[in-house]
């Protein structure tokens, strides 16, 4: 049997676009960091949504750095 989740269990996700403006960053760079797996984010298809919680969580606990330091951005540009 499966357990139903009840609405007000659910917080709706947010969309890069929000991420974006929460984080104060460009929505590009959201889907930068969510393909490297440096935001918690989940995949619907080929969309990508945002948990509240989650992020709310990540953020509480300082984020994570890119895999190779503040060097990655740079290494990417070259």
């Amino acid at each position: 049997m499966c357990d139903r989740v009840e609405d007000r269990d659910l917080q709706p996700l947010l969309t890069v676009k929000e991420v974006a403006a929460l984080l104060n960053t460009s929505v590009a760079r959201v889907y930068d960091l969510a393909s490297k797996k440096v935001l918690p984010v989940v995949k619907l298809g080929r969309s990508k949504r945002f948990d509240p919680d989650v992020l709310r969580a990540w953020i509480k606990n300082g984020g994570q750095a890119l895999p190779g330091g503040w060097r990655q951005e740079s290494l990417d540009n070259s």
